[in-house]
């Protein structure tokens, strides 16, 4: 048998893990297999009595910088650990406001793989020379500044392990949702059918299938041109070429 998607997340803070991702959709296909899960703490590769895993920035400035050389050590160690797990191929990640945004088909091509490594940093960020001397891919969750890589680790992961196989019961959601065909999603209505006034649209209970395949596309592409000009844009070069 295969094994799992495997994550292993470097981090000064273990027991963050698997936090929200032990819960709900993430946390029963944790729980069943469908995943694994290994936080490794970077202080326990620290080489002095008091774990010292960060140091003064040279040339100054304020906070801290992870040391290469303990960093680099739980990599190898990260590296060994998916080597012997034959997910020899897993990317090395580093969560950062300055790398690649991530976007869907990042994810999609992350949760078609054998699983990754993750680092989170902390302090003002890592030594460079260890993105220089080791293949590290640079993600950013967004245009803001966490106080470490974990809360974006958990947010990748979840966005992962959401695509592994067996852990979304109605697989067609997948294929129905926000940047699957590079729109956002059409709007969503339930019962009651008149709430506060407010109707659901006819076409949606007409039973016409047809025209509410039409409305959602329609609906899906105002709201793309109107809230995403850069995936806006995107979509109709693509349809373009398609056509």
């Amino acid at each position: 048998m295969a094994e799992p998607w495997t994550a292993w997340v470097l981090t000064l803070f273990p027991e963050m893990f698997p936090g929200p991702l032990g819960l709900a959709l993430a946390g029963k296909a944790l729980a069943e297999g469908r995943w694994a899960l290994a936080a490794i703490d970077i202080r326990d590769f620290a080489d002095d009595k008091h774990k010292t895993v960060d140091d003064a920035p040279f040339g100054g400035g304020p906070g801290m910088v992870m040391r290469p050389d303990v960093l680099a050590r739980a990599i190898d160690a990260a590296r060994a650990q998916a080597d012997a797990a034959g997910a020899g191929s897993a990317p090395l990640i580093y969560l950062s406001p300055r790398g690649r945004p991530l976007d869907q088909a990042r994810v999609h091509a992350l949760a078609a793989g054998s699983g990754a490594i993750l680092i989170c940093g902390r302090y003002e960020g890592i030594d460079q020379r260890v993105l220089d001397a080791r293949p590290i891919e640079e993600v950013s969750l967004g245009d803001f500044v966490l106080s470490g890589g974990e809360p974006a680790a958990i947010a990748l992961l979840d966005a992962v392990v959401r695509l592994l196989p067996g852990v979304v019961g109605h697989v067609e959601s997948l294929t129905d949702e926000s940047f699957a065909d590079g729109l956002l999603e059409y709007p969503h209505y339930t019962r009651p059918r008149d709430w506060q006034g407010r109707l659901v649209p006819d076409v949606l209970v007409s039973g016409h299938h047809e025209n509410i395949v039409e409305w959602r596309r329609a609906e899906a592409e105002r709201i793309t041109a109107a809230r995403r000009t850069d995936l806006w844009q995107r979509y109709q070069r693509k349809t373009r070429v398609e056509r």
